[in-house]
């Protein structure tokens, strides 16, 4: 068995042909501008800390009602979950 006329089908696209990769950089689509995406960022940042404030006393008011000795209730580990969530969005959003 030989594998070229496989080989001999495939048609190398000529330098002079449009790049798909490129063709958004080349469309007529809007660019969005840096300066929003900033303050949109900022914006999720600040949302996201008032949630986590919210979540962070929501968890001490279900861990003072607790006794010490109880395994930690489902919904103290749900918000926790949580806001180990919203902490990590908000770390990777403050990286940009």
């Amino acid at each position: 068995m030989s594998h070229a006329p496989a080989l001999a089908a495939q048609v190398p696209i000529p330098p002079s042909a449009p790049n798909p990769i490129r063709k958004d950089e080349e469309s007529n689509a809007p660019k969005l501008d840096p300066k929003i995406a900033l303050e949109a960022n900022e914006k999720d940042i600040k949302k996201n800390v008032e949630r986590l404030y919210q979540l962070a006393g929501e968890l001490k008011t279900e861990v003072e009602k607790t006794d010490s000795m109880q395994v930690l209730s489902l919904t103290m580990l749900k918000k926790t979950e949580e806001i180990e969530k919203l902490a990590k969005e908000i770390r990777s959003r403050a990286k940009g």
